[in-house]
Formats: C-alpha cells, sequence, structure tokens
C-alpha cells in the first residue's frame, strides 16, 4: 500500500503579470513531478481573486472561496491590483484596498500569522551596494502578519469636510508577540545548523555566537507595543543563550540595511514595519523580481500557507511576456521546502528548483528575455 502524499495546491494567478509567472511555476513544478516518482504535485487553478472576476461578478472571489481554499494544502499566488494597461483610460479600476483585501483575508482566514522573506543574493542579480561586503548578505526578515498596524480598526468621520477625521488603531497581544518572536529564535538556529553544515559559519556580537536576531520596533516614540515587544524579546531571548541579540529602532534599521546589510541574520519586526523592511530587504537581494516570500502558520501545519512573490502586478508590462519569473519561480521552491519537511520528494525539488534558477540568473543575469524563454531554460536545467 503506496503512503505517498499527494499535495494539493490551489493556483490563484491573480491580476497584472500574475497569470505569466505563475505559468512558468505550474510548468516548473509538473517537470519536477515528471522527473521524480515519488513527487506528486496537483494544483488546481482558479480565476479569482482578480479585476476580471470582479468585473463579471460584482466582487473579488466567491462568498465561500475561504471555504474553498481550505481543502488545500498550499496556495500560489501570482499578484493582485491593477491589471492595466496604464494606457487605458477606461480600464476597469478598483481602489488598493478592494484589490488587495483578499491578500488580508487569506492571511487572516489562515492565521498565517508569520511572513519570511530570506534576502541571501543571487551571482546575476541586480547588485545595487558598490561595497563588496554586499555580496555576503544572508539575512531572514520575519514580519508578523496577524495583527499590529494591519488590523483595520478605526474609522472616519465627517468624510470630505474640514472638520473630517480618521483613525487608525494598531493592536498587539502577547500572544501573537511571543509567538512571532520565538519563532525567530528557532529560525535563527535552523540557520546556524545550515550555514555549518555547508562551511558558511558566521559570528555575531562579542561572545562570538553562530546565530543573531535582531528585534526592530519604534519603542522611542511607540512605548506601549514597543515596551511590550522589548520586554516579551528579552523573555524569549532567555532560553536561546546560544543567540546573540540586538535591538534597533526602525529608522536606523533601514539606515543599516543600507550601510551594513551584512551585520544582520534574523531580523523580527511588526507587521507594518516587517512590511516596509522586507521591501527593502528585496531591494538588497537584488530587487523585487528576484525575491521570493511566504505566508505560514509555523504552528499549525494543517492550514494552509501562502506563497507569493514579492513583486506586483506590474501593470506596465502586463500581457507582454517581458516579466521575470526568477521570484515567482524560487517562491515556489520555498512552497516546496515548506512541503520538504514532511515529504523527501519534496525538499530534493526545492533545491533543484533554486539551484536552476540560480544558474540561469548567473548565466544570463542582466540580459532582457521573454518570460516563456526564462522558463523555458529553467525547466530545461531541471
Amino acid at each position: 500500500m503506496s503512503t505517498q502524499k499527494t499535495w494539493r495546491v490551489a493556483v490563484l494567478p491573480g491580476d497584472g503579470i500574475g497569470p505569466e509567472v505563475v505559468a512558468q511555476a505550474t510548468r516548473a513544478l509538473e517537470a519536477l513531478a515528471a522527473r521524480d516518482d515519488e513527487l506528486a504535485i496537483e494544483c488546481t487553478t482558479f480565476e479569482w481573486p482578480s479585476h476580471a472576476w470582479h468585473e463579471r461578478h460584482g466582487e473579488s472571489a466567491p462568498a465561500d472561496y475561504l471555504d474553498q481554499l481550505a481543502a488545500f494544502d498550499a496556495i500560489l499566488l501570482g499578484a493582485l491590483g491593477d491589471p492595466g494597461p496604464t494606457s487605458d483610460p477606461d480600464r476597469y479600476l478598483l481602489s488598493d484596498a478592494v484589490s488587495l483585501a483578499p491578500l488580508l483575508e487569506i492571511r487572516k482566514g489562515f492565521d498565517q500569522w508569520c511572513c519570511e522573506r530570506p534576502c541571501r543574493p543571487l551571482p546575476g542579480a541586480n547588485q545595487y551596494l558598490a561595497d563588496p561586503r554586499a555580496a555576503d548578505i544572508d539575512m531572514l526578515v520575519i514580519r508578523e502578519n496577524s495583527e499590529g498596524e494591519y488590523v483595520n480598526q478605526g474609522g472616519r468621520l465627517a468624510v470630505g469636510t474640514p472638520h473630517e477625521i480618521a483613525t487608525q488603531v494598531a493592536l498587539f497581544t502577547h500572544r501573537a508577540t511571543e509567538r512571532i518572536v520565538r519563532h525567530a529564535f528557532e529560525q535563527a538556529r535552523v540557520r546556524a545548523d545550515d550555514r555549518a553544515s555547508d562551511g558558511r559559519a558566521r559570528e555575531f556580537g562579542r561572545e562570538a555566537r553562530a546565530s543573531q536576531v535582531c528585534l526592530v520596533t519604534k519603542r522611542n516614540a511607540q512605548r506601549y507595543w514597543g515596551d511590550m515587544y522589548t520586554e516579551i524579546f528579552a523573555r524569549v531571548a532567555a532560553d536561546y543563550p546560544d543567540v546573540d541579540t540586538h535591538h534597533e529602532l526602525v529608522d536606523a534599521a533601514c539606515m543599516k540595511f543600507v550601510s551594513h546589510p551584512w551585520m544582520f541574520d534574523v531580523v523580527v519586526a511588526s507587521n507594518l514595519h516587517g512590511d516596509i523592511l522586507t521591501d527593502l530587504a528585496a531591494v538588497l537581494n537584488g530587487g523585487m523580481g528576484v525575491s521570493p516570500s511566504s505566508n505560514i502558520n509555523p504552528s499549525d501545519r494543517s492550514r494552509p500557507p501562502m506563497f507569493e512573490p514579492t513583486h506586483g502586478s506590474a501593470p506596465d508590462i502586463a500581457g507582454r511576456n517581458l516579466a521575470g519569473p526568477a521570484a515567482m519561480l524560487l517562491t515556489t521552491a520555498m512552497m516546496l521546502d515548506w512541503m520538504g519537511v514532511e515529504d523527501p520528494a519534496a525538499a530534493r525539488a526545492a533545491e533543484r528548483l533554486r539551484t536552476a534558477v540560480s544558474a540561469d540568473l548567473a548565466a544570463h543575469g542582466g540580459e532582457a528575455r521573454a518570460t516563456d524563454a526564462i522558463g523555458d531554460a529553467v525547466i530545461g536545467a531541471l
């Protein structure tokens, strides 16, 4: 009797360049499965959420779409937002609040409380820092993904008048803070072990520890949640004496991400601060076009995670076969990594896909090539 697991993946191409880059990701998954009898992945593609679906039905997705997605092991998302073309003044256009709402609903609906974005530049990717030490950047930015500044509590009074008032409430809980901080320390240990096995050991702090966690807040101006984050961070850190610790205010962290980002290992931040820092880290990684991302629930693998590249829908080039699919392919590799915790075949596939994308970047970085041509090259390399 076979015990092989078939991974069920909900594919949401979305808007703009989403369908183009997702097509290369599903091709890669098919190619990987065809080359390994022990890997079984079943992809189901949905037309929602998207502008096109909203234009036809008056909503971005069916009312029960979260229930439909709950039947899957993982979600692969292309992009959401203005589909363009921007040259068409009569295009069907939704506000960001409407078009991106499903993104937040999926994260909250499946309690995907952790967003992870790795930053480790690949040869061939754009290098925006002149300092040669930038080639050694190796950090993981972990963003609290469930609350904080993005709970969407508040409102507007006297709208459109000189007396208008807008409130936007941020909410921080002990539970969510403790779990994201503890996850950051656990990931620091995992990364240290991985570097040691690869001969890439690093040292942090005066004690020359093998890993580090940097907490980012704005506690000097936002005292209450900043102090709570700091106190919980200190208590959790006591359980990880082998991990170096560090604290930065978010403005200083942004400065140091640019001036000497190689000093960071694992960075943990609130929802808003993490959102900003992960995009900055994406530039250090070589740009949005090569930066993957995941939204996961580390404490409950029965809840489907969502994997999406850091880039948006890029309406200016949508439909022209110009979008680089590297970020989408590397995001797919992150999804395979997540599966690989239980499935050795998926772990092998993740490494093969990441290696193929990296080799293609190293050989052709900076060249202007069609989306499907890059897909062909990566799949050929598999």
